[in-house]
């Protein structure tokens, strides 16, 4: 049914599950699988609600949390693979998870979207947001949520 999944992960546990799930759904559908995370950007203005780095510094936390995210997603590459799954690892680097999520499912062709849901509501689902509430609206492939 599946040939090709995409898991996005943040590293939490939470999402851990995430990947481990879809590890499985892949090998039980012999689909291939896109390991996918965000290295966020060190916001450039206050605006962000951040403290702000000038040039090297700025650019060397980015090359840092592009490094951290990318090895993260190639160790996830390396249990698919000794899973039997067939597995990318893709790292965007961007301020807009959501946004990378469903651009990255589109651009590779992916027939699934997995993630996990941290669950919150009220105020933190407010002032924190909801990654996987704006890839289910906005994406036009199905996502499987896990919790």
């Amino acid at each position: 049914m599946f040939k090709r999944i995409l898991v996005a992960t943040d590293g939490s546990p939470l999402s851990e599950k995430a990947v481990e799930s879809a590890i499985g759904l892949a090998r039980q559908h012999g689909a291939e699988l896109l390991a996918f995370t965000v290295a966020r950007r060190q916001p450039k203005s206050y605006m962000d609600g951040t403290m702000i780095y000038e040039g090297a510094e700025s650019e060397s936390i980015d090359k840092k949390r592009f490094e951290k995210a990318q090895a993260m997603v190639d160790a996830i590459g390396e249990r698919a693979g000794a899973s039997g799954v067939r597995c990318e690892a893709l790292v965007a680097h961007s301020s807009q998870v959501a946004e990378s999520i469903i651009a990255a499912a589109q651009k590779h062709h992916s027939d699934l979207i997995v993630m996990a849901s941290h669950g919150r509501r009220g105020i933190g689902r407010l002032l924190l947001g909801s990654e996987t509430q704006h890839v289910l609206t906005h994406s036009a492939l199905p996502v499987l949520v896990l919790r």
